[in-house]
């Protein structure tokens, strides 16, 4: 079971300390910062308070495709209200879920920064939205809470797992890998008149939840590849 924890853009050193913090107490460790402000610093390391370990194990990376390259599922946190709708899950469900994928592979769950949370383009990355329940008359969580109500979560129902009624074929694709099918995807259809990247509206956001919901396994993702290819080598003899 591998179950990451990425924040991505804190400014706040303590607050990178205190979520070391929670997912000490319920037994995580996979800890990967997506271009912190200040870190190393003291005063995460007085926040982790018996957590240090985590901090000097967490991985630093520049950007949030680097923290999930590896990633067969993805959850990104927000309470934002967003234009397009995303798959979402309240934090139990998605909990419970981050427990099923891990046995296929790495997941992680996603947490942004403190004032903007995550963007759009960050949830491009994530198979789904992750939402944490609050009263409506204020429906604020700091970084720290919302990390450790998702570890509380995940640590209730360690036990209680049941294994999947689907065992695919080959493992599932990784978040990098799809990022990659993406890029061809997105040339090949631009090569084609299908999109058009001066104007590309949100064509390319909604086939990304396509795939997500397919969740394509690593050859079925290859089969995908070689038809786009295909198509690459048509459209050339055809010029």
């Amino acid at each position: 079971m591998s179950i990451r924890i990425v924040l991505v853009g804190t400014t706040h050193p303590g607050n990178i300390g205190a979520c070391a913090r929670a997912m000490k107490n319920m037994g995580l460790s996979d800890l990967a910062l997506v271009d912190p402000l200040s870190f190393p610093h003291d005063e995460a390391t007085a926040r982790a308070s018996g957590a240090v370990d985590v901090l000097q194990n967490a991985t630093v990376v520049d950007s949030l495709e680097k923290a999930i390259a590896d990633c067969v599922f993805v959850a990104g946190a927000s309470a934002r209200a967003r234009s397009i709708t995303w798959p979402s899950m309240d934090v139990r469900d998605c909990a419970a879920r981050l427990m099923l994928e891990s046995q296929q592979g790495s997941v992680a769950a996603v947490f942004g920064p403190e004032r903007s949370g995550l963007s759009n383009a960050h949830l491009d990355h994530c198979d789904t939205l992750l939402t944490i329940p609050t009263d409506p008359r204020f429906s604020s969580l700091n970084l720290a809470m919302a990390v450790q109500v998702l570890t509380y979560e995940l640590y209730t129902i360690r036990a209680n797992i049941r294994p999947s009624g689907y065992e695919p074929d080959a493992p599932l694709a990784t978040s990098g890998e799809l990022e990659h099918f993406y890029a061809h995807l997105g040339q090949v259809l631009t090569d084609a008149h299908f999109l058009d990247p001066e104007n590309p509206r949100h064509l390319m956001r909604r086939l990304r939840r396509l795939f997500i919901r397919a969740r394509p396994d690593q050859n079925e993702l290859n089969i995908l590849r070689g038809i786009l290819t295909a198509v690459d080598r048509k459209d050339g003899a055809d010029d």
